[in-house]
């Protein structure tokens, strides 16, 4: 007779508990193969994107299929929105780890809390015998997923900036992350995330998220930058992305066969 299954662990919510720095990647391929790929290059998480790649329901469930090969690395989904009727589905297919976009305060961040959790502390739909419960095979799944559930929540504007503190006080609020493409539009800086004054914004948040007793997180393409991030106490850091990744070495190969002018 088979044994019953026990709850996974979350070893990325782990390790930003116990204060460790988590290198992830970015992937926005919406493919079960990179993610297959890229997973075994040692990561320690994996952001699968539905905000801004044309990922649904079925390639994530491929793409979480893909990265439970490797279990040191941990999948943290982005849903496409602060959205309980989204998360619930993704909450169903197993993801255990979120970060949720846009969250501009500490109503917004209780909201995406709450989405993660079954009633009577939140508004999570009971499923009987989803992949998140290894399809009824967990013991006690209902009373004690929230255990090893992580919710980071992406703080984007200059107005969610000044509210980090309170976003931060929100119980079940994880890890507070800085994305810096939105930040520099909301600054007046579109298309420069690297502008100074978005940068020492930057640096002033993961301050304050420290300060608050919260991980921080952040997103880079520049090592400088990330090494920055990282010494400045920023637990979770993606420093790089599968699409940068192949059209910079798709470029770099191409330009070696360039033909003399």
């Amino acid at each position: 007779m088979t044994a019953p299954s026990e709850l996974p662990l979350n070893r990325f919510k782990q390790a930003l508990a116990a204060g460790s720095k988590q290198i992830g990647l970015w992937n926005s391929l919406a493919s079960a193969v990179t993610v297959e790929v890229v997973a075994g290059a040692g990561f320690d998480w994996l952001l699968v994107d539905m905000e801004h790649s044309p990922n649904d329901l079925p390639l994530v469930h491929a793409q979480l299929q893909a990265v439970a090969a490797h279990p040191t690395c941990t999948p943290v989904v982005r849903p496409p929105w602060n959205d309980m009727v989204g998360i619930k589905r993704l909450l169903d297919l197993g993801v255990q780890t979120f970060l949720i976009p846009y969250v501009q305060n500490a109503e917004q961040a209780a909201a995406a809390v709450r989405s993660t959790r079954y009633p009577p502390h939140g508004v999570r739909g009971f499923a009987s015998a989803s992949r998140a419960t290894r399809f009824g095979r967990i013991p006690g799944y209902w009373q004690r997923a929230h255990e090893q559930i992580c919710v980071l929540v992406q703080v984007e504007t200059a107005e969610a900036l000044s509210q980090i503190e309170a976003i931060a006080a929100v119980d079940g609020v994880d890890g507070i992350f800085i994305g810096p493409g939105d930040l520099s539009a909301s600054m007046g800086h579109l298309g420069q995330p690297s502008h100074p004054d978005v940068i020492r914004a930057i640096e002033d948040a993961m301050r304050r998220i420290r300060a608050a007793g919260k991980p921080s997180g952040f997103l880079t393409g520049d090592e400088a930058l990330a090494r920055r991030m990282l010494d400045l106490g920023c637990q979770f850091v993606a420093v790089g992305a599968d699409v940068v990744l192949l059209a910079r070495a798709a470029d770099g190969l191409r330009a070696r066969f360039e033909s003399p002018a």
